[in-house]
């Protein structure tokens, strides 16, 4: 073997294990035609529209061919940083990055990696060894590599490799429908294997292939939602009791609105709120498959002013960084500069919010990030103008629990996206 043929053993990390177990041969004939997609993405197109094209042009290609595919688009998305440092080129054209990435990351020989790529023998440089700043090896954005380094200090690399795998396919039950127990049993009749998740209740995490779960006949039946284990979590963390009154202050499609109607029950009531109102259509429709429709109550982009309940969640708007595995791309096309703006909105959202409380009540403040600045110091600087709130741990595994008594989840520890929650209690 030459040394230009020569590929690197089996990477360290489960993210670039990964990509090394693809089928990249299923790309024959394929990676030829994908430099427009390529290009799209690497110009800051959705990878996800991207593959919705390309598969659309290649009606013929088999499951392994459309899988291949999907994985270049998401790789190149994904790895673009990585790949250019490992070719030594800042300005590599697609087709030489989608080469590199069946090389020094699939593991292939150059040559084969070559042809896949529609390349001619001799177009990849020499390979290089893995880059070891943290930016480079896992594909970071500059502002993102800082962001994880505030977040996680030591853990950061663990948690740049977590954000590097897509999120397991996590199942709400539907429990004013069934329980958990009985849907993964009706699952498995359907030929989808479960597990139950370690934190929330009624999650499954669904194990082997992803399923089309909109395909289900126990989807079709409303007996469950999809939704990350670490949102049930922070659903969970409201503490709603049966037959109590609960506002959700930024409903969007209702997630854990739907989570909130099947703690309460039928004779509960949950306030829904969003200034989406194309959201809260979703929400109706979704309520009623549910069978939560007598339960939901949709208002407008705010509850009424006179409103009061004995338990309100403030989900806010936020950076969103906690959900980066749902998207490979998505760290390419944020603009950080859009998070200055986020903290002074999220605490008129949750001082608004908190005016719904009834003495005795529950305020849950949750975002899906890990930003500092949008979680810890938007709920002390709430707390430092509402003495009346009380800090109180969320109800939660302790795994779940910082030692100063908020809620958070990590894709590193806990195999979720990254949330935040602080709560307190209305005294009198």
């Amino acid at each position: 073997m030459t040394a230009r043929d020569a590929h690197p053993s089996p990477a360290g990390t489960e993210a670039e294990r990964r990509v090394a177990g693809v089928a990249w041969e299923a790309l024959a004939g394929t990676g030829p035609g994908l430099g427009p997609e390529l290009a799209e993405v690497l110009a800051g197109g959705a990878a996800e529209r991207a593959v919705t094209r390309a598969l659309r042009a290649r009606p013929a290609l088999d499951a392994a061919g459309r899988a291949a595919v999907a994985e270049a688009i998401f790789g190149v998305g994904l790895w673009r940083r990585r790949l250019r440092a490992q070719l030594g080129d800042p300005l590599a054209p697609p087709a030489l990055l989608l080469a590199a990435l069946v090389r020094d990351l699939g593991g292939r020989e150059a040559g084969r990696a070559e042809a896949l790529a529609g390349l001619p023998p001799g177009a990849l440089p020499p390979p290089r060894p893995p880059p070891a700043a943290r930016a480079d090896r896992f594909s970071l954005p500059g502002w993102l590599d800082a962001e994880l380094d505030a977040a996680a200090g030591p853990e950061a690399d663990a948690l740049a490799a977590a954000l590097c795998l897509p999120g397991p396919v996590a199942l709400r039950a539907n429990r004013l429908r069934t329980s958990p127990e009985a849907l993964a049993a009706r699952l498995g009749a359907e030929g989808v294997r479960t597990r139950p998740g370690a934190l929330a209740p009624a999650c499954l995490v669904v194990e082997g292939p992803r399923p089309n779960v909109y395909g289900l006949r126990a989807w079709q039946d409303g007996l469950l939602e999809v939704q990350d284990e670490g949102s049930q979590l922070l659903g969970e963390a409201v503490g709603a009791r049966a037959g109590e009154a609960v506002l959700d202050a930024c409903a969007g499609a209702g997630g854990k609105t739907l989570l909130l109607a099947s703690a309460v029950g039928p004779a509960g009531r949950v306030h829904a709120a969003d200034p989406d109102a194309g959201r809260l259509v979703r929400l109706r429709t979704r309520a009623l498959a549910a069978g939560a429709a007598g339960i939901v109550a949709v208002h407008g982009a705010a509850a009424p002013a006179d409103l009061r309940v004995d338990r309100v969640l403030v989900d806010a708007p936020c950076s969103e960084l906690g959900a980066l595995r749902r998207g490979p791309d998505l760290r390419w096309r944020i603009d950080p500069a859009a998070f200055e703006a986020l903290p002074a909105l999220q605490a008129r959202i949750l001082e608004r919010a908190a005016a719904h409380v009834r003495t005795g009540g529950r305020l849950v403040y949750a975002t899906c990030t890990f930003r500092r600045a949008e979680d810890e110091e938007v709920a002390g600087a709430f707390e430092r103008v509402h003495p009346e709130f009380e800090r109180i741990a969320p109800e939660a595994p302790a795994s779940a629990l910082t030692p100063d008594g908020f809620l958070r989840t990590w894709p590193h520890r806990h195999g979720t996206d990254a949330f935040f929650a602080a709560a307190w209690v209305r005294r009198g």
